[in-house]
């Protein structure tokens, strides 16, 4: 009988030590989904992290490019003419290894905002004397001969000042050639464009300027506008001695056609170059400029032609009487360059007229050069060829073996006093051109 009221005993032990570890259980339970869901609704919430934008990568960049002859001068110009040009003074049967420019630039993306430019250069002249054949200081060269580096490029651009529209403050290129042809005819390494290589122009200034596109989803039209202390990267330089109270305008819109194999260009600049004086008058000069362009994978080919109104370049000198007047200067370039083999072997051929002053008068006794444009004289009308293979063995790497040829041509009176014959310079060259780090 106890056994039995012990029995009964341990059964309802039992049951009510399972009654209550399931009760307990049932409330953990509750407790376990009441407590998560109290985490939820109470904690702080946590702000979801942006997705990386994979679109922009930080650029950390040094970069450069080389390039130089080794050049045989066969003939010289016997009176010098030419001064704008690398070979001027360089005698006849000249030879030798020469580097005409060097660059070295680094590039820093601050922000996805802002990069920082800046470039390195040297761009010396043959830097030889007709006369005994030895070296002179010229061009980029310290006064000891040596090449040296200077500031081209010291600039800070902002992306996306608007959509398509970049704004660059600093030292940078201007939109004169540097931002059209040369990208255009891409063989600044044979030789300048006809507005560089005639000096007429800024290929870089201090400023500030904007460059974008109208579309900048199809970016098949766009716009360059600057305005520069005109003095390159000079404090203060011949072509504006009054820097400070005037400054050159650039402007330049361009358009891509027919899938954008048809290119064309519109420039224009302004810049104030002398204040007024009595005797001459202020000073400035306007240039107009035009290229089109045609280009295929296979071959390129175009046309520049320009206008440069210069007021109150010359002074028209017959006997006592001195006329200041506005000199004209007037070229037009046609080039082409394609391929032979492709990515291995390619052709380069070009060809310009120029004339300094279209308004010359040929029967007038002398004039004198009032503008400060560096090696500008209006006697000498030019023509000027360059032919030549390009050979491409590895990429970034060209050797190109052309012919250089000037010739000069005097618009005076064979009477005139000063007159001197038509001539030419004939050069053999061997480029190399080399670029790295882009």
């Amino acid at each position: 009988m106890k056994l039995l009221y012990f029995t009964r005993f341990l059964l309802v032990l039992a049951l009510s030590f399972s009654a209550l570890a399931s009760k307990a259980a049932g409330n953990n339970l509750i407790t376990k989904a009441d407590s998560s869901a109290i985490v939820k609704t109470t904690a702080k919430p946590v702000g979801k992290k942006a997705d990386p934008d994979t679109s922009w990568t930080p650029v950390r960049r040094v970069w450069g490019y080389a390039f130089g002859d080794l050049y045989y001068d066969a003939h010289s110009d016997q009176f010098g003419r030419g001064a704008e040009t690398n070979y001027a003074g360089v005698p006849t049967y000249r030879n030798a290894f020469q580097f005409r420019r060097l660059y070295l630039g680094y590039d820093y993306d601050i922000t996805k905002k802002f990069t920082a430019t800046l470039l390195l250069a040297s761009e010396p002249n043959a830097s030889t004397s007709a006369a005994t054949g030895t070296s002179i200081s010229n061009g980029d060269n310290l006064v000891d001969n040596k090449m040296s580096f200077y500031v081209k490029y010291a600039n800070i651009r902002i992306h996306d000042l608007w959509t398509g529209t970049d704004l660059t403050i600093g030292e940078q290129a201007t939109p004169t050639w540097n931002l059209s042809s040369e990208q255009l005819f891409n063989h600044r390494w044979i030789e300048r464009t006809i507005t560089d290589f005639h000096k007429l122009g800024n290929s870089f200034d201090l400023g500030a300027g904007l460059q974008g596109t109208f579309d900048p989803k199809t970016k098949n039209f766009g716009f360059n506008l600057l305005v520069g202390n005109n003095t390159q990267a000079a404090i203060g330089s011949a072509s504006s001695p009054t820097t400070g109270f005037y400054k050159e305008f650039y402007g330049d819109i361009w358009g891509k056609f027919l899938d954008k194999h048809l290119f064309i260009d519109a420039y224009a600049d302004y810049a104030r170059t002398a204040q007024a004086t009595f005797a001459v008058g202020g000073q400035s000069h306007n240039m107009l400029k035009g290229l089109i362009g045609y280009t295929i994978p296979s071959l390129t080919v175009g046309i520049e032609a320009f206008t440069d109104q210069i007021t109150n370049g010359v002074t028209i000198v017959n006997g006592t009487t001195k006329t200041p007047a506005d000199a004209r200067a007037e070229g037009i370039s046609f080039n082409a360059y394609g391929s032979i083999i492709k990515d291995k072997l390619g052709f380069i051929a070009r060809f310009d007229t120029y004339n300094p002053d279209a308004d010359f008068i040929t029967g007038t006794t002398t004039y004198t050069v009032n503008t400060n444009l560096g090696s500008y004289t209006p006697y000498t009308k030019e023509k000027f060829y360059v032919f030549g293979l390009d050979f491409t063995p590895a990429p970034n790497i060209h050797f190109a073996p052309n012919v250089w040829f000037l010739q000069s041509h005097n618009q005076q009176l064979s009477t005139s006093p000063g007159y001197v014959a038509d001539d030419h310079t004939l050069v053999y060259r061997f480029t190399f051109f080399f670029t790295f780090g882009k």
